[in-house]
């Protein structure tokens, strides 16, 4: 039994920051693909950061530049720096982890078997 945990959310002011954590439980990390996905009432939910077993990083355009994501192995969590947030990055987001040694480009959520229970960031003055 394994467990994805996220906590960071919060209330943001336009152009501030929050750091996202991603803690796993009984599933190590490093094993496996990580994805921050991005869920906004009526549409669908979006990968906006991905980092690879091998530790490459993906962004969607509407994030790169301005958030980056890194993996600390030590301490089994996966992290998603949001920096200079605008409005549009309200959302619940999700991490979730695939093991991506087949089929390893892979990104549709349907792709990813293990999903924390989310958490709510809200970029509003």
């Amino acid at each position: 039994q394994f467990t994805l945990v996220e906590s960071g959310g919060g209330l943001v002011q336009p152009g501030g920051s929050l750091r996202l954590s991603c803690k796993a439980i009984g599933l190590p990390l490093k094993d496996y693909g990580t994805g921050w996905f991005r869920q906004t009432p009526g549409k669908e939910r979006e990968l906006v950061s991905y980092i690879s077993r091998t530790g490459t990083t993906e962004f969607s355009d509407s994030v790169k530049g301005r958030f980056t994501i890194s993996r600390d192995d030590a301490e089994n969590t996966v992290n998603l720096q949001m920096n200079s947030l605008k409005p549009d990055d309200t959302g619940v987001y999700y991490c979730a982890a695939r093991f991506d040694l087949f089929d390893p480009g892979a990104r549709r959520p349907s792709d990813f078997p293990n999903w924390g229970q989310g958490t709510q960031v809200t970029v509003s003055s």
